[in-house]
């Protein structure tokens, strides 16, 4: 069932969320990858403050390529989320609201998920291009000297994902592996 998810990101909405939903997100995101999530958790170690409200944020996993002319940025596709996993946890217990990236989380990732309410949002890895027009602008806030990996503040419109993890226990990656393996069974 496709859904919209439109700012503020809150724990009411995200608790209306299943696995498996394709969701239209509206409003600011951030892009930050593991040099820049290390960054971040070193920084909250030193008792610094983080370049944006993590508080009802959603962080897209991506290091978005140069924009052409006329564009606000260039093809934005998905990074492999496990990269994250050390340091998502901690972000999640300060209030994160949601994650957006591809591939499988650890236990300790859905745990933190699932312990505060939020979501893990899949974006479709090779269609980077195409997730990039739903970007109506972007802007670099932090960490300029990574390049890509620089830490982005995006305002989105109808951005594609779809649930993998929910607030309530649901994954889809045992979901539909399980339902896959049913169906493969029955044409058996």
């Amino acid at each position: 069932m496709e859904k919209i998810l439109k700012e503020p990101y809150t724990k009411e909405k995200l608790r209306e969320l299943r696995a498996g939903d394709t969701v239209l997100i509206s409003g600011v995101i951030y892009t930050a990858r593991d040099a820049a999530h290390k960054r971040m958790v070193e920084a909250l170690e030193k008792g610094e403050e983080l370049p944006f409200e993590i508080e009802g944020s959603i962080i897209y996993y991506a290091g978005p390529t140069p924009a052409k002319p006329g564009r606000p940025i260039g093809s934005v596709g998905p990074t492999t989320s496990y990269r994250m996993d050390a340091y998502a946890p901690r972000l999640l217990d300060l209030g994160q609201a949601g994650m957006i990236g591809k591939g499988q989380r650890s236990e300790e990732v859905s745990e933190a998920v699932r312990r505060n309410g939020s979501v893990y949002f899949a974006a479709i890895g090779g269609a980077g291009a195409l997730i990039a027009r739903s970007v109506k602008s972007a802007e670099i806030i932090a960490y300029e000297d990574l390049g890509a990996e620089a830490v982005r503040r995006l305002v989105v419109e109808d951005f594609p994902v779809t649930v993998v993890t929910d607030s309530v226990g649901g994954d889809l990656y045992k979901t539909g592996r399980e339902l896959y393996l049913k169906k493969a069974g029955d044409r058996d």
